[in-house]
């Protein structure tokens, strides 16, 4: 009878990725169950399964935890495209970002109480931006950047300012509690006004 092949060991990178999913995806669901604040390291390895050093030995808190499960999750929803409309693709993007991010009440609730721990954690302040909103910004300001170039927006437009009306009142909704921007609708009227307030100059 042939010698049977021995067993293959255990692969630790797809076990740490399995590990890092479940811890991921568990500060989420605690998240929307009970609101960010009562999540602890504790509860996330218990229900993941795992222990509380694997989580420290990966994350330095809690909130770095549910930073990097936000993250994960904005990746896919807040692409930017480049079709040439500069209004049809803000309007995509705003949809996927919104649909992704904000339609899903477990990443809805960690993002409010991430953003409320920022305020007394400058580290982690600073991590959110660095990680989940510059990179993000960086693309919109490209893509509006392109639209000035070919006239699409003002050529004295400010890139900043118009992504802060842009998103300025998707985070007004989400974090006073006024209700989220959920409708195709909603997200074209915004477009469409910061877009009038952006057209070029007519010439004289």
């Amino acid at each position: 009878m042939p010698d049977q092949p021995a067993p293959r060991p255990p692969d630790p990178q797809r076990r740490n990725q399995k590990s890092r999913r479940a811890i991921l995806d568990t500060a989420l669901d605690l998240c929307a169950e009970h609101g960010y604040g009562p999540v602890t390291v504790e509860a996330i390895a218990a229900r993941a399964g795992v222990s509380k050093k694997t989580i420290y030995r990966w994350w330095p808190s809690k909130g770095a935890v549910v930073l990097e499960a936000l993250d994960d999750a904005a990746t896919p929803a807040a692409d930017f495209p480049d079709t040439g409309d500069i209004r049809a693709d803000l309007v995509t993007q705003m949809e996927g970002l919104l649909r992704g991010l904000f339609a899903d009440p477990r990443v809805g609730r960690a993002l409010t109480g991430l953003i409320a721990d920022t305020q007394h954690a400058p580290d982690l302040a600073r991590d959110l931006d660095q990680m989940l909103i510059q990179p993000r910004a960086e693309q919109a300001r490209t893509r509006l950047a392109k639209a000035r170039t070919d006239g699409g927006i003002r050529a004295d437009a400010d890139l900043d300012l118009s992504l802060e009306l842009l998103y300025g009142p998707v985070y007004y909704r989400l974090l006073l509690h006024q209700g989220d921007l959920h409708s195709s609708a909603e997200i074209r009227e915004l477009v469409d006004h910061v877009l009038r307030a952006l057209a070029p100059h007519a010439p004289e």
